[in-house]
């Protein structure tokens, strides 16, 4: 996002929140009067603020409208989304992360959410399926035509994050018995194109997919030639169970705009776009954040405390019991501490340099799990080399940390100790780093969601062991 668009953004926030609280202090104003015209000034003056306010709002674009309600407080948020028409609310809700949707559809009385959702298409039903509560879902769903019916109902046999999920059923098909001349005609009657509408789908006398015509092929061929030798057979596909992740990947290393979702018998079933892609990779990776955050949800800004408290619980017990058993390898050696002070001041070195190098690692192997760049097969020589890192590392740092340590207690054995701790920790570091994330993927877990804190664990406790389980053997 350029710093342009950024300041826009923000424009609009401010202006926006400018009307909310002017309207909130001419009401208190009007209220402080003790006229008998008070309620009717009150009532004059509450109407021009709230015109000024649903003027602004009209003049937005509805992703502006959705970062608006995202960073407003619920109470303010409640009146921005009262202001919105119905057809606005509807595209808005699109829109606005699945935190801040979930919180608005809580809010809106049902009756006037269906008036929403109405005018809501087959696809845009599909995608808050799951988000609408069941009886606003059934009647929108009654609202539709049985074609459109029935590609909901299909869709939502497709997992979350499959091709069939994400798929569009906005497709534009030629035959290939048909000319170039009679395409542009068809198209043209159509009057309007889907977004990224890059190609159209060519189909054979038995309805299979054939190939594919490129807009710029309508536009620079004879319009006397026959599709069936204008169209590009060769033709990257996806099948509806594919995993959206792969499929993006085949996007970006492609370089396509949209691609055809076909059945295992060739029948063109509906249509991937990049927007489809971009919202579902924008998605995962807002997860992903979260997920090495500690967050097992996306989190409203201004959630109620309740839904914050119960969304953070379970990483912060899981941190908790990680944290009191490296507390107990630490009591374990109480003894050699009380003796030798300088190993309390030297502990949290060894534990911080071996989390900081497992941080690392673990980014490397979680962004190559994510590009399909790690398998069982080169497993074996990134681990050679994540530890061959490791060991120099850490020979190079230990080192330097030893050194120092030497100069402070003017003890050679507690420099030597340090050095080799950290060289150990770093090995254990780049070995969890690569490991877990890995075995996180293969038993289909999220890598990025736990790992951090497993390795946290690791560093720390296997640090303060191998530092004081070596000081307590060669110093003490």
């Amino acid at each position: 996002m350029s710093a342009h668009t950024d300041e826009r953004l923000q424009a609009n926030v401010d202006h926006v929140v400018s009307l909310l609280h002017r309207n909130d202090l001419v009401e208190s104003l009007v209220h402080a009067q003790k006229q008998p015209r008070q309620e009717l000034i009150e009532g004059i003056v509450h109407r021009q603020q709230l015109a000024a306010l649903q003027a602004k709002l009209r003049r937005m674009h509805f992703a502006d409208l959705a970062h608006v309600l995202e960073v407003l407080p619920l109470e303010e948020r409640g009146v921005v989304w009262s202001l919105l028409a119905d057809p606005t609310r509807a595209e808005t809700l699109l829109e606005v992360n699945e935190a801040v949707r979930g919180q608005l559809i809580e809010s809106t009385p049902r009756e006037e959410l269906l008036r929403a959702v109405a005018g809501f298409d087959a696809d845009d039903l599909a995608y808050l399926r799951d988000e609408l509560p069941v009886e606003v879902f059934e009647q929108a769903m009654g609202g539709l035509a049985d074609a459109d019916r029935h590609w909901v109902s299909t869709s939502m046999t497709y997992a979350e994050d499959s091709v069939g999920h994400l798929m569009s059923r906005e497709i534009i098909t030629v035959h290939s018995q048909q000319s170039i001349g009679e395409a542009i005609t068809n198209l043209r009657s159509l009057g309007k194109l889907p977004h990224n509408t890059d190609k159209i789908f060519v189909l054979d006398p038995r309805g299979t997919l054939s190939g594919v015509l490129l807009i710029e092929d309508l536009l620079l061929e004879d319009p006397g030639r026959a599709i069936a030798d204008a169209q590009r057979k060769s033709v990257v596909s996806f099948k509806p169970e594919d995993d959206a992740a792969d499929a993006a990947l085949a996007f970006e290393r492609y370089d396509l705009t949209s691609a055809p979702v076909v059945n295992a018998r060739g029948k063109l079933l509906g249509r991937l776009s990049i927007d489809e892609l971009m919202d579902f990779l924008h998605d995962e990776a807002h997860e992903d954040v979260l997920n090495i955050a500690g967050l097992m949800d996306e989190e409203d800004l201004f959630a109620n405390l309740r839904s914050a408290i119960r969304n953070r619980w379970l990483w912060l017990f899981v941190n908790l019991v990680t944290a009191f058993i490296a507390s107990q390898v630490i009591d374990a050696f109480s003894d050699a501490i009380g003796q030798l002070v300088a190993l309390a001041a030297l502990m949290p070195i060894v534990a911080s340099v071996g989390g900081n190098t497992g941080n690392q690692t673990t980014a490397l192997v979680v962004r190559g799990l994510a590009m399909n760049q790690i398998s069982l097969v080169n497993l074996g020589p990134i681990l050679r080399k994540e530890l061959s890192v490791a060991m120099v590392s850490g020979l190079f740092w230990g080192g330097v940390v030893g050194v120092f340590a030497g100069l402070i207690y003017q003890q050679l054995g507690l420099s030597v100790v340090i050095a080799v701790a950290l060289l150990l920790n770093l090995v254990v570091a780049a070995l969890t780093g690569v490991l877990v994330p890995f075995a996180l993927h293969r038993f289909g877990r999220d890598p990025a969601m736990g790992a951090s804190v497993l390795l946290t664990f690791t560093t720390d406790s296997m640090g303060f062991l191998i530092f004081l389980g070596l000081a307590s053997h060669f110093l003490i």
